[in-house]
Order: structure tokens, then sequence, then C-alpha cells
């Protein structure tokens, strides 16, 4: 993005990195806040409310085509009171407007955001995405459409007043749960078997996925698949097309152009149905929990395709994404000087030069570089043939295969690293490093490389000492500077991550920590009526307080609350924990049985109250290891392991219980029934191979 130092707005002073882009563009610009909002009040002007990240390919385009032109801020500053936010910051202030737009709009919507807003109340009245400085593809010039929206403002006051009545009136109800039966309000699993058949309706059988393109990963889609399998196996009836659907769909990612195949991890999302041309930004939020699904689908598979994703992706993210105090950065972005993908992509000339006589046929063959370009004149890979029919192809054995690809894709990466990286947005969120230590530890339990574990610590251990203060989260971090109060998914995905941690290694202090967290969300965040709002209690007040149930590119917030009270519940025998998780999923019993496949992330929940978790407590000595290597044997979702040293005294009550014997010792409970306990690895192998 061009940056004129001629001038200067009010985001100067910001940390994050897309509203800095935005400090030197001629546009009066604030940040969301009581300077902006009162001055709108004081001159009775509206609000021109722009939401991006800095990843955002088309949030650059309007920024260039419109923000940094001198004679469209000129219109802007003279007609509205201009306020920046980044998204990923304030996700309550997107989650609202986002909601807003659809209203409005009737459209889905997307970044950049743009609303127009009341001066009194931040009621938005007209909307849009990206608007083009020219008039093109039925679209306004940008200018046009603010003088428009300005002249309605001040012409149709008492129709504009009307429509934002309406528009509250309607977004304030949607807070409010529908009153459930009671002949069908005790939870079922009828929703688990309904999503099952709705996934596979929208399952692309050709190339994985689900639903059209633009195709996004969908990890709570996925995992619920796993979880499905792994169910109905348990039961002696293993859905094994539910597998497939999983299997084939991570297959075709890790095999597509999604995946970066020569640095590791995954774009957003494929513009195509064959996952081969991604959006080429790289989020933290999306690796992390695709991390967690390549580890649970090795253990579930030992497919070595997919113990190389997850290596290779936990590489990138040590690599280019953990800061050196420990948190993890938020996203690489799409463009690099000034083209979408340009960093990614290649020429065959190119790689030819960079690579030995008999490594070229094989790439090029493997990667589609004998093919015709496939993004924008150029190539960008996306794996066209497998290792088998390359062996047979070219007379050569796989590993030999495997050995000169290996080779050339050390030789392609150092080449690209040489070339100017995208942008990077190096502000620290909780809640998307919360996926991430997630992603780490679950990698640490199957594949046992210490370096995962050590960075996942690292990453909990800056949240901990740098964004935790006075008994309660902050959102961001950057450049040395901790701010904005932090959200459901902030507190409950930290939870779930530091839940996933105590499993690989124990730590009473983070225990304390996950359960200081979890008073903060039963204290600020709930909802008398059951579940969980987005914002606290002493948050901000603002146009609606959203209580988000469904999943988007995340899971939702009440959903890993649900999840992650009920394991806090049964791991420490509380039922506070219990109780706060069956009342979210009664709460939100209606919507869930409603649309299924929308609430993936709830249903999860749902599934570990109707099959309680196996909790199994392990004390011993020098043998832990041999105790946790006992339980590490195949993919079984629903059984929590937590080895715990002799050592270690200073625990809560209940697994103050759980005493070291002699050899060591196992404490297994199936929800709130225990068996006696287990004194020895050989009887707890027999335990679950009977």
């Amino acid at each position: 993005m061009t940056e004129d130092t001629r001038y200067t707005n009010h985001l100067i002073t910001e940390t994050s990195p897309y509203l800095l882009q935005h400090a030197h563009n001629p546009v009066e610009w604030y940040p969301w806040g009581p300077q902006a909002l009162d001055k709108a009040r004081q001159e009775n002007r509206p609000i021109l409310l722009s939401i991006g990240y800095s990843a955002c390919h088309w949030c650059h385009v309007m920024a260039h085509e419109s923000f940094e032109d001198p004679a469209a801020a000129e219109v802007m500053n003279r007609l509205f009171i201009n306020i920046k936010v980044d998204r990923e910051e304030r996700p309550d202030l997107d989650k609202i407007y986002q909601t807003a737009h659809s209203l409005l709009t009737q459209r889905t919507g997307g970044w950049p955001l743009t609303l127009f807003l009341t001066p009194d109340q931040q009621v938005p009245y007209f909307g849009g995405t990206y608007f083009p400085d020219q008039p093109r593809h039925g679209m306004p010039a940008f200018t046009d459409l603010c003088q428009r929206v300005s002249d309605f403002y001040i012409e149709q006051r008492e129709e504009l007043d009307k429509q934002n009545r309406s528009l509250i009136n309607f977004m304030s109800s949607m807070n409010r749960p529908e009153p459930v039966e009671h002949d069908s309000g005790e939870l079922n699993a009828m929703p688990l078997d309904v999503a099952r058949q709705q996934l596979e309706q929208q399952f692309d059988a050709t190339y994985g996925g689900f639903g059209d393109a633009p195709k996004f990963p969908h990890p709570t889609s996925i995992e619920r698949l796993l979880r499905h399998w792994a169910g109905t196996r348990k039961d002696g009836e293993a859905d094994d097309q539910a597998l497939h659907m999983a299997l084939f769909t991570l297959d075709r990612m890790a095999l597509g152009g999604m995946y970066d195949q020569f640095g590791g991890g995954f774009c957003r999302y494929s513009v195509d149905e064959q996952w081969m041309i991604p959006h080429f930004e790289k989020m933290l939020y999306d690796n992390g929990p695709l991390l967690s699904l390549y580890s649970e689908a090795w253990t579930a598979t030992h497919n070595p395709l997919y113990r190389r994703i997850v290596e290779q992706t936990a590489e990138w993210v040590m690599r280019e994404m953990q800061s050196p105090e420990g948190g993890y950065y938020s996203s690489l972005d799409a463009d690099s000087e000034g083209e979408e993908g340009k960093f990614y992509v290649w020429t065959p000339d190119e790689v030819q030069r960079l690579l030995s006589e008999e490594e070229y046929p094989l790439v090029a063959a493997r990667f589609g570089f004998d093919r015709d370009a496939n993004f924008e004149g150029r190539w960008h890979a996306h794996v066209y043939t497998s290792i088998e029919a390359l062996g047979k192809c070219f007379g050569l054995p796989g590993s030999d295969i495997e050995a000169h690809i290996e080779s050339a894709r050390g030789k392609l990466f150092n080449a690209r690293e040489q070339r100017i990286h995208p942008g990077r947005d190096d502000k620290v969120l909780v809640s998307w490093n919360a996926l991430m230590i997630k992603g780490m530890a679950q990698a640490t339990q199957y594949f046992h490389d210490s370096r995962y574990q050590d960075s996942a610590e690292r990453a909990l251990h800056f949240i901990h000492t740098q964004m935790w203060s006075d008994g309660r989260l902050c959102a961001t971090y950057k450049d040395g500077r901790a701010h904005l109060a932090a959200y459901l998914d902030d507190y409950v995905f930290l939870i779930d991550a530091i839940l996933e941690l105590l499993q690989v290694r124990w730590n009473s202090n983070d225990l304390t920590f996950a359960l200081q967290l979890a008073d903060v969300v039963l204290e600020h965040f709930s909802d008398p009526a059951g579940g969980f709002y987005f914002t606290a209690d002493d948050h901000e007040n603002l146009i609606q307080r959203p209580k988000p149930l469904n999943d988007d590119a995340l899971p939702a917030g009440n959903a890993i609350a649900a999840k992650v009270f009920a394991r806090l519940g049964h791991l420490l025998g509380e039922t506070r924990f219990l109780d706060a998780s069956e009342q979210t999923l009664k709460a939100a019993w209606n919507p869930i049985q409603q649309s299924p496949y929308g609430h993936t992330g709830l249903l999860l929940a749902l599934e570990e109250t109707l099959y309680p978790v196996e909790t199994v407590i392990i004390r011993a000595g020098e043998q832990l290891g041999d105790w946790q290597s006992a339980m590490a044997r195949s993919y079984t979702p629903r059984r929590l392991v937590f080895a715990i040293p002799d050592s270690i005294d200073d625990l809560p009550a209940q697994l103050q219980q759980r005493t070291p014997q002699q050899e060591g010792v196992a404490y297994v409970c199936q929800g709130m029934s225990c068996l006696p306990p287990v004194t020895s690895i050989e009887k707890l192998i027999q335990l679950y191979s009977s």
C-alpha cells in the first residue's frame, strides 16, 4: 500500500498493522472510540465505517483506489466522520455490523465492509462491501455513492428513523431463545445423525469438500465426520462413508494449491472447486485447527501424507509466525509487490533452472509445470500425479521419487525465500493463538516432537504474562502494548488449548489459569437464559450484544464454552461447570435442531454430553511416559488422558484424591462413573484391548 507522509490521521497511535496502513491516507480516519463517536454526535454528521484486515486483497484495492485519493478523501471528510476498524481486533463490531449489513441488503457480507451509520446511535442505514472508484460491474462510483447516502440522511430522516427502529428491534430479538416445548426439550442424538446426512448432501464426491466454489476448509465439519465415524466404530457399525468424506477432503486440500506445497501451511480458501488456486492470504486461525485435524487424521489412519502436512505446517508456524517473545502472529498478506499471489507462483523455465536434470521432469509432472498455466499466465503448484504413478512412468522406486521431490522442494523453497515476502500482520490475538497452541499440543501428543511442545508453551506463557492483567484478558498485543477487552472466544478457546496442553504434560499453574479464565466467563459473559454472550457485561455498550451459536470460519464461542465446561466438570467433579455446559446446549437446542449442519461445533459438545468423555488420570513416577504411551495408540476423541507426576501435590480436591501408588496407577472414569484403580500398564492395555 502506498504511504504518503504528507498526511497523518488519527490512526497513527494505533497498534493494529491494518489501521497503521491507513494512518497516512488523506482521509481523516479515526479509530472506533469516544473521540470519533462524540464528534459525530456533536456535528450531526453520519459515520462512514470501514471494516477490514491487513491480509485482505480487496481492502487494499479499495484503499488504493479511493482512500489514497485526495479527491475522494475530500468528499469523505466533508460529508462523514470516517472510522476504520480492524475486524481481527474488534470482532464484536464486525459481528454486529456484518449482521446488520445482511439484514439491510439481503446479501452476505465480507471485507472490506462499508457501512454508513447514524451519528447518534451508530445504527447502519446503508451499506455494502467493496465499492469501485469508477462506475462498473453495476456499482456506482464510491464518491457518487457517498454524496447520495449523505443526501438521503439529510432529506429522509423520518423514513430513516423508521428503518432504524425496525433494524434494532430485529437485531435485539435475535438473542432471545425460542421457548422449548417440554416434550422436545430433552437433548438427544438426532441432530448428530441429521448433520451427518446434511454433510453427505453437501459433499463434493469428485474433489472433496462441501458445497461449490469458493471452497473453505470447514474444520468443524470434517471433525464432526471423524468423530461420527469413531463413535459408530465403537458401536461395532463403523460409518466408513463418514470417514471417507473426511479423509478425501483432507487429501484433496493437502494435495491442492490451497496448501503451500513448498513452504507449508494453508491459505484461507480455494477460489475453485478443485482446491487448485487459493486466495493467497494465510491466516493463523485456519492453520491451528487444520494442524489439529491432520494430527487426528494421522492417528486414525497413519497415512504418511498427514504426517508430512503436520510437520511442514508446524515448521512454517515456528519459522514465520512465532514472535521471539513467544506469541503467534496473525496472518500473511495475499499480496506482495502489489500483486496477489506473486510470492508463490512460478514459470517452468525458472523451476527448470533451479533443479537437476533428474529432478525437473519429476517435479514438473508432480506439480503441473508441464501443463498449461493455471494462474494469470503463471504456474501455482498443485499435485497432479501420485508418487506411485510417477514411479511407473519413470521406472523408479517410490523412495527415489520421494527423495528427488524432497530435494527439489528444498531448492525451490530456498529460491523463493529470496523473493520479496508478503506483508505480515504481527499483532498477537489471544483467540487465534489459542487455536494454534491447541494444534501444536495435539501434534506433540501424536508425533512426540518436543519443539511443538516448546512452541505451544512459549505462546501460552506469553499470553499469561503479557495479556492477562488484574484478572482479565486483553484481546490483542503489539509492540509492547496489550489492550482491548477480550471476548468470549479468547477465554474459552484458551481454556480448550490449556486442557489439550495439560494432556501433553501436567502443569498445575496452567490448570489454575484455566480455572481463573472459566470463572471470568461464568461471572461476566453468562446469559441467565443459558449460554454466553460474545462480550462481557462491562464491555462497551453497542447496538447489539451478540450471542454466537453457529460456526463460521471459527467454531462458535458457545460451542467451545459448552465443550470445555463439560470437560472441566468431569475432570474436577464440579457440577457448576457441568450445569453451565448443559444450559448452553439447552439454550441453543432449537437452532441446533433447525440446522444441525450449521452448528457442528455445538454438536461436539452435545456428543460429549450424551456420551460423556472418559477421563483417565495417571499417577506415576519414572514410568509416567510409559503409561502415557499405553494410552496413545488409537483415535479416541472422547477420551482425555492426564498424566500427573507423583511429585505433584498442589491439586484441586477431586484430583488430590487420585493418589499415587508404588508402580503407578490409572484412575478411569466414564462421566461420573469410575472403575477401580488400574495398577499396572499391562492391565491398562488389557482394559482397552478387551
